[in-house]
């Protein structure tokens, strides 16, 4: 296993890791004494490469506090989180910050796309910020795969949401990462843009060979995905595999009965 710190990490190109995502006894506390909250309480669970995961689980139930721990954007209390082959705890915080760049891609409900850059500007931004070539016919085949290929020039107020989420994906999926973190990547979508975002997701899967791990709280958008994972009070509540809308609603109706289970 490798450890993230400056001067040891696994080049850009080298061979995938078999398991895209490790956490091995994983929790997380915020606040003190009476005001503490155990957003995660020893979480462990592996995610195989090329495969689409949904998190789900009721508010509070510690699902984005687990993507952000997975992602290397929150350091967990205790417990070891390892992406592509490579540990993300007890590293340096620039090692991290730069594997993050090179390995990792992220989706998010609020788009987070810079209003003064235009759409190729945008989808380009990882790749500047990490200080690598920009390869133009690459940049504009992942724009052309999500229906951005005649948007190039336009800035996000002229896109509707649909689009500006769509150049978010394009954005995460530029740079190559190993995988992609979507936290409530339609959550502010309509129907048909939500289902055009899943259908993304699902391809940089099934055609690309991504990983991806998905917070939702919607059992349409969970049905996408190959399993979902259930948390409740920061724990693993069970796993469902090829999941049905139906289904997964019907374990959420369930959910705060459910025993924890370890997946």
């Amino acid at each position: 296993m490798t450890m993230v710190r400056a001067g040891s990490r696994r080049t850009r190109g080298a061979e995938p890791a078999a398991q895209a995502l490790r956490l091995v006894k994983v929790s997380r506390t915020y606040g003190a004494a009476e005001n503490a909250v155990r957003a995660l309480d020893g979480v462990s669970l592996t995610l195989e490469r090329g495969t689409f995961t949904a998190v789900m689980g009721p508010s509070g139930s510690g699902k984005s506090t687990l993507l952000r721990c997975a992602a290397g954007l929150d350091r967990p209390d205790s417990g070891i989180v390892t992406v592509d082959g490579a540990e993300l705890t007890g590293g340096g915080e620039a090692a991290l910050t730069r594997f993050r760049r090179e390995r990792i891609g992220f989706v998010f409900q609020q788009y987070n796309l810079l209003e003064t850059l235009t759409v190729a500007q945008n989808t380009v931004l990882p790749l500047r910020l990490a200080g690598r070539r920009v390869d133009r016919a690459r940049v504009l085949q992942v724009l052309t795969a999500v229906g951005l290929g005649d948007r190039l020039g336009h800035r996000p107020d002229q896109l509707s949401g649909g689009q500006c989420q769509r150049v978010a994906i394009a954005r995460a999926l530029v740079a190559e990462p190993r995988v992609v973190f979507a936290d409530e990547p339609t959550g502010a979508l309509d129907t048909r843009s939500a289902r055009d975002v899943l259908r993304l997701l699902q391809e940089a899967v099934r055609v690309h060979g991504r990983t991806v791990v998905m917070v939702t709280h919607d059992p349409v958008a969970a049905s996408w995905a190959d399993s979902v994972l259930f948390l409740a009070d920061g724990r693993l509540a069970g796993r469902l595999h090829a999941p049905t809308a139906d289904a997964v609603a019907e374990r959420l109706a369930h959910l705060a009965d459910a025993v924890p289970a370890g997946v």
